[in-house]
């Protein structure tokens, strides 16, 4: 008896494959194997740019407290340790946030930790 092909279920994968790769240039968004390969590695790509996402927004905080630091007379390193000792419980988004946009409180909150 010869083995019937799978119709509609091989349709419905190779479908869901072409349309993940809907964008692709040339064949990559044509063909099922180029495809399912771009897509394979589109997936593997977005999987890590999420882990990287967050590495690169903490570099990005970290950033913008030391500038704003430095413009109240103080280091990074010696901003976030004086902070620690003081007890405050910021974290790094929102002192970015408060460098950027609410130089006042950030200056306070630089003289708590000269202070500690």
């Amino acid at each position: 008896m010869p083995m019937a092909k799978s119709g509609v279920p091989g349709k419905k994968r190779h479908k869901k494959v072409l349309e993940r790769a809907k964008g692709f240039r040339g064949g990559r968004s044509k063909l099922f194997k180029a495809s399912k390969e771009a897509v394979q590695h589109a997936m593997q790509y977005a999987y890590r740019g999420r882990k990287m996402k967050k590495r690169d927004f903490r570099g990005l905080w970290i950033l913008r407290i030391s500038a704003g630091t430095k413009a109240n007379g103080m280091s990074y390193s010696r901003f976030i340790a004086g902070l620690k000792t003081a007890g405050v419980a910021l974290n790094r988004k929102v002192l970015a946030h408060l460098a950027l946009a609410e130089k006042e409180t950030f200056a306070r909150l630089v003289e708590i930790a000269k202070g500690s």
